[in-house]
């Protein structure tokens, strides 16, 4: 019913005692103030001002109207000035989501972007699995998830099937085969996945061992997974230990390492495909945005394969 315009007409007329100094004041004809005047006495449905010659005063509802308009618009030239600073990134909130592997190598990098290009955007950080970053990208806990799939598989999907994600493919990740020095295929520039058929392995998050199980079955054997652990470099210490055999992928190999194992490509050759995900409409905010070229700056410099265009998933 009231407005923001017919708010500062009000207040004009109460500081300026005249239509023709409430329009000079404002920028405005004078016709267009009475104009404005009309339209919310007409709205509020009683009289606001009192025209006596050449000047006006507020009758005892004008002047409720002019009261009221002073916090009323400083609240908004107070919420226009912060949503001009979020839209010029001089402010801004982002919530990422990633992976732990993602974690110590994209995120750092990404992050040290933001804050040198822009240093009043924050970004807050949690760590969780693709499942978990999706389903809070979903609830609206987070604005950005970095997750993966593997050769294969698809992005994970709600109920509906219709999660509004877009997502764009920052690297290509090969999954390598972590060997004891001392193994006997130690020795072989690439391991077949069917020659460890009888060996123990070390297993990582619940998804990497899914994956473990689905390669080992289609190389014909059934895998005894000895250990399982989501930290990387227990896996490595436990594979230098002589305690099994892994699979690992290179990002994680960037940024983790152990002189104990050795590392060899895999026959048949696998890997996952390490993703952004967010909605179309944050992708849109500038933070957001920001957020994401910095990602996609890191995920180059990683000299894992070039990333591509960012598409909306299907």
């Amino acid at each position: 019913m009231i407005d923001a315009a017919g708010l500062r007409v009000m207040r004009a007329i109460a500081e300026e005692g005249s239509f023709t100094a409430a329009a000079a004041s404002l920028g405005y004809s004078q016709p267009a103030i009475s104009q404005m005047v009309r339209r919310l006495e007409e709205r509020t449905g009683t009289v606001l001002v009192e025209r006596i010659g050449r000047s006006v005063r507020l009758t005892e509802a004008g002047e409720v109207l002019a009261r009221h308009a002073v916090p009323v618009l400083t609240a908004l030239d107070r919420a226009e000035g912060e949503i001009r600073a979020i839209a010029g990134l001089q402010s801004g909130r982002v919530r990422l989501t990633a992976f732990p592997s993602a974690a110590s190598t994209l995120v750092p990098q990404a992050l040290a972007l933001v804050k040198q290009r822009f240093p009043d955007v924050r970004v807050a950080f949690t760590e969780a699995e693709p499942p978990e970053a999706l389903a809070s990208l979903r609830a609206g806990d987070c604005d950005v998830a970095v997750t993966f799939v593997y050769d294969g598989d698809t992005l994970p999907r709600g109920e509906d099937d219709l999660d509004p994600f877009s997502v764009q493919t920052l690297l290509e990740d090969e999954v390598r085969i972590v060997l004891p020095r001392d193994h006997p295929l130690a020795a072989q520039e690439r391991v077949d996945l069917a020659d460890l058929d009888e060996s123990a392995w070390i297993a990582g998050c619940p998804r990497c061992r899914g994956h473990l199980l689905s390669l080992a079955q289609q190389s014909g054997f059934e895998p005894e997974v000895a250990f399982e652990t989501e930290d990387y470099v227990a896996v490595l210490a436990l594979v230098a230990a002589g305690l099994g055999v892994a699979l690992v992928p290179e990002l994680i190999l960037r940024s983790t390492s152990n002189d104990g194992v050795v590392v060899r490509p895999m026959n048949p050759p696998n890997r996952r495909t390490v993703q952004l995900v967010t909605t179309p409409d944050l992708a849109r905010v500038p933070a957001v945005q920001a957020t994401v070229e910095a990602l996609a700056e890191a995920a180059k410099q990683t000299g894992c394969r070039p990333d591509v265009e960012a598409a909306p998933a299907g």
